[in-house]
């Protein structure tokens, strides 16, 4: 697949590996709708992709909540208003915190399905769309289970199975989305501070503690690069594990 003059609309891009994702995908020739709750994170990375040779017509940012139906939806509409589109949407958006479960279900899996729901109005054929690719971010957990943080780690199976769901053929047929998972390692930052502040009991630390010290946390860069190989290369309804700075892995835990 060219990349080059696609539009990407990718939410929680403004930090973290969703931050890397925009940075390598504008690398490529994309045209980038950065979309994040955070909007100084967000002004500033439209501000250094500016400085990279960014356009108005190039790269915008939206704030964006995606546990927000109608914000996420007008997320959807500026990008395709001020870039001409939306070819590929990679929900990225992500909590990794089990003291705020609630939270942690309405963006890791309800902001999932939100974003799903909302590519296939604007994208699928069905709908008179042109039809594109939706790339939902999981975890290296669905592998490798946290069993400290089960509740964030459950999410992101269900991202996972959803996928599988979604990316059959009598989907895909049907709207003309492709739709693959992504399941990258944590980057370093999100297995570091204080456990204590995202673990259900303080109980659960010791089992954190030899959570992390199984986990390889990954640099945003390689998740970045394994992104758009997953974006050319994937089939639909496909998994895949990206960790230890190895090539992507597919998973084939629902086969």
């Amino acid at each position: 697949m060219d990349m080059k003059g696609k539009v990407v609309l990718v939410t929680g891009g403004a930090s973290g590996h969703g931050r890397q994702y925009c940075v390598e995908l504008f690398k490529q020739g994309c045209k980038i709708s950065i979309c994040d709750i955070n909007t100084d994170a967000g002004e500033e990375l439209l501000h250094e992709l500016m400085k990279q040779g960014g356009t108005a017509s190039s790269v915008i940012f939206n704030p964006c909540d995606v546990t927000d139906y109608m914000q996420f939806e007008e997320a959807f509409q500026a990008t395709i208003s001020k870039l001409g589109g939306v070819d590929i949407v990679v929900n990225n958006a992500s909590v990794m915190n089990d003291r705020l479960w609630e939270l942690e279900v309405d963006v890791n899996l309800n902001g999932v399905i939100r974003g799903l729901l909302l590519a296939f109005r604007f994208l699928g054929r069905d709908r008179g769309g042109p039809g594109g690719i939706v790339v939902n971010i999981g975890s290296s957990s669905c592998q490798n289970p946290l069993i400290s943080l089960p509740v964030f780690t459950a999410t992101k199976h269900a991202v996972a199975a959803m996928t599988r769901c979604y990316g059959d053929a009598s989907h895909v047929n049907l709207t003309g989305v492709k739709v693959v998972a992504m399941c990258p390692a944590p980057t370093p930052a999100a297995l570091q501070g204080d456990a204590r502040k995202r673990l259900l009991s303080g109980e659960y630390e010791q089992t954190w503690q030899r959570d992390v010290s199984k986990t390889t946390p990954l640099k945003s860069e390689h998740a970045a690069k394994a992104l758009v190989e997953i974006i050319r290369k994937a089939p639909s309804g496909s998994c895949w594990l990206v960790e230890n700075s190895k090539a992507p892995s597919e998973i084939k835990m629902f086969s």
